[in-house]
């Protein structure tokens, strides 16, 4: 029986954090005739989910390495903060007029754009049952994917509407970092971190430090760009 707590944490993180891949698949196929380019965001599409399943899976075996858990927690604590701020993101997308040349341009940026997600849903399926892992994930990648791709506009208007949204999403990163840094196999040393009462608390700060250093540098970016509000 599938993990329903993480599928649900896979489909947030890809929706919050899958825009950019929204963006990527339509500038890639901006320039193939109207007759294909259907078939160059499924097949796209489909390239990208099995590229990142793999990668994912990867990502969760390696998790039971020591000090990898804690250096991914570090990593996705800095992905949440990251979420919060001024996107300013250029997209330099190379279109084709060619359907194999525009879906390789999916398939790769995808996998460069990718590494947050990666962490970010390794870490969510990390808390599940070893043997139900890969399938929560392909399940979660499954639901979501098509969602940012043909939804994106739905969901960017969403975020901006909603910036809570956004909000609790990093709070969200935040959390399943502070269960990494505090699951790690190193860490399993001292019996006296082993407890539900630390690692609930562990989690929490994540949140924590992931709401309110993403608020500082957020208020200091636009204070720089002079778009501070109160």
């Amino acid at each position: 029986m599938l993990h329903w707590g993480a599928v649900v944490q896979i489909i947030v993180i890809d929706i919050l954090l899958g825009g950019d891949n929204a963006v990527v698949i339509a500038l890639a196929c901006r320039n193939l005739p109207n007759t294909q380019r259907t078939r160059g965001i499924v097949l796209g599409t489909l390239g990208a989910i099995l590229l990142r399943v793999v990668l994912i899976g990867f990502a969760v075996m390696l998790l039971d390495i020591p000090f990898l858990k804690f250096v991914g927690g570090l990593l996705l604590l800095w992905i949440g903060v990251k979420l919060m701020q001024p996107d300013h993101d250029a997209h330099e997308i190379n279109a084709s007029d060619r359907l194999l040349a525009a879906v390789k341009t999916i398939i790769i940026a995808d996998a460069v754009m990718s590494l947050d997600n990666v962490i970010a849903i390794a870490g969510a399926a990390e808390a599940a049952d070893p043997r139900h892992r890969l399938a929560l994930v392909i399940f979660g990648l499954i639901v979501s994917i098509p969602l940012i791709v043909w939804g994106s506009t739905l969901v960017l208007r969403l975020l901006d509407r909603f910036p809570v949204i956004v909000l609790l999403g990093a709070g969200l990163l935040g959390w399943i970092a502070g269960g990494l840094i505090i699951d790690d196999p190193f860490i399993d040393r001292w019996p006296a971190l082993n407890t539900e009462l630390v690692s609930y608390a562990a989690r929490a700060l994540g949140a924590l430090l992931v709401v309110a250093g993403g608020w500082l540098l957020r208020r200091r970016a636009l204070a720089a760009s002079g778009r501070v509000t109160s």
